[in-house]
């Protein structure tokens, strides 16, 4: 009976039940409005710009009261795009679960979105007081967790336009880009071709102009300031096309005053980053993690965060993030496909810490030379190296143990593995 009026007490908190199912494009949803036995159904696709408009109405209509939601505990994307949304609270429900409820009530072993969104909302409706709410992390964590996000945003955006700047230079003026040794982003970069936007403007500048152009800006690179006075004598046009020079400059300067606006923007965001990052209870665990510096790290430590109840083992992990494949067997035949049904920033900052740790880790440079080696390719090798260190920084943040590169060695010579000891063979062998 008090099971009962808890489970009515807390249905009464919310304004309506939600039932997702995922799929590979779109999810097919459920929705019942509390007090109410009519369902509403719909389809949702796994994009931003539709999600959002999505919730935003669902917001508006209950007045920004609770909404119950229940998801497939393994579909990772879904979950990550709805935790972002503090009125949903999220009741992760296993597949098997899902499955096995399927079995017990629809005899004929159909299967079909429709009727998975159905049993899910009354696993949802009738059975709330079995599930557990998928609680967000500290406010720590979740500031943390956007700022590495949006700082990411802000680096694709400088990204598009360092892009889009370089191809308009190669159209009319590609000798801009030696005069920059290439750096686009530079403060350098920026007022140069603010300064002189067309390679005739630059040559009708006097040599000591330029000296004093490129002394201004801290280079006194002797073959630096000489290629720039070469260029400025000798250096011929691209293109003398009037229509060509006048549009592409006007293009180039638009994406180098994005460039230099965005510049003190990320640079912020770093400061911000590393302030939030250094006051979090998880710094001391990846601060010290060999290549993930300054970026990466606090990247790592949002994904990871504080709720050790998040992730049961490593494989959740790595089934989440993307970097385990998806495996589909029948018969004899069994093809392994790239999990695309991720977060893809997480997916990237695991990858990219990959990446860099071979730079500063001992094993980890032997892993990647043992499988290119062997004919793999470069980012196979660095995913497969990413699902190695997902188990490394599992244990670890759920042991709260610090990484000792040192004592993770010592374990692997002690297996015998060939990652421990594979650059001590080369060496022998080139000597």
């Amino acid at each position: 009976m008090n099971s009962s009026l808890n489970n009515d007490h807390t249905q009464n908190t919310y304004a309506a039940f939600i039932a997702i199912d995922w799929a590979d494009q779109k999810h097919t949803f459920s929705l019942q409005v509390a007090g109410q036995a009519k369902k509403e159904t719909g389809t949702l696709e796994q994009k931003p710009e539709i999600i959002g408009p999505w919730v935003a109405k669902l917001r508006e209509r209950f007045g920004g009261r609770p909404i119950a939601v229940a998801v497939e505990q393994s579909r990772g994307a879904l979950i990550h795009a709805l935790l972002a949304y503090d009125f949903l609270v999220l009741y992760p429900i296993h597949p098997t679960t899902v499955a096995k409820f399927r079995e017990a009530f629809k005899f004929s072993g159909a299967k079909s979105d429709p009727l998975d969104t159905d049993q899910i909302l009354e696993i949802l409706t009738k059975h709330l007081e079995l599930l557990k709410p998928l609680n967000p992390d500290t406010q720590e964590t979740r500031l943390l967790g956007r700022l590495v996000a949006d700082r990411r945003n802000a680096v694709e955006l400088r990204t598009s336009h360092i892009q889009a700047l370089l191809a308009s230079l190669k159209e009319y003026f590609p000798q801009a880009i030696e005069l920059v040794s290439g750096n686009l982003t530079s403060r350098l970069a920026g007022d140069l071709l603010k300064k002189w936007p067309t390679l005739e403007s630059f040559q009708q500048a006097k040599p000591s102009t330029i000296k004093r152009f490129y002394y201004g800006h801290n280079v006194r690179s002797p073959e630096v300031i000489e290629t720039a006075l070469k260029l400025a004598i000798s250096a011929q046009p691209l293109t003398t096309d009037s229509a060509i020079i006048e549009s592409s400059r006007r293009v180039s300067e638009m994406h180098s005053q994005m460039i230099q606006a965005l510049n003190p923007v990320i640079d912020a965001y770093d400061q911000r980053i590393e302030k939030v990052f250094h006051d979090h209870p998880e710094f001391p665990l990846f601060s010290q993690l060999p290549g993930a510096g300054p970026v990466m790290a606090p990247r790592l430590s949002a994904f990871f965060g504080t709720d050790r109840s998040r992730y049961a083992k490593a494989q959740n992990v790595q089934t989440f993030c993307g970097i385990s494949p998806v495996t589909k067997s029948s018969g004899k035949t069994r093809v392994v496909y790239f999990r695309r049904a991720c977060p893809q920033f997480q997916r990237q900052s695991f990858h990219e810490f990959a990446r860099l740790s071979v730079a500063s880790c001992q094993w980890a440079r032997n892993y990647l030379d043992y499988y290119t080696g062997k004919g793999k390719k470069y980012n196979t090798v660095v995913r497969s190296l990413a699902f190695k260190w997902i188990r490394i920084l599992f244990r670890c943040w759920k042991d709260r143990t610090v990484y000792d590169d040192n004592k993770y060695m010592e374990i692997l010579k002690k297996r015998g593995s060939i990652f421990a000891t594979l650059h001590l063979e080369q060496k022998n062998e080139n000597c």
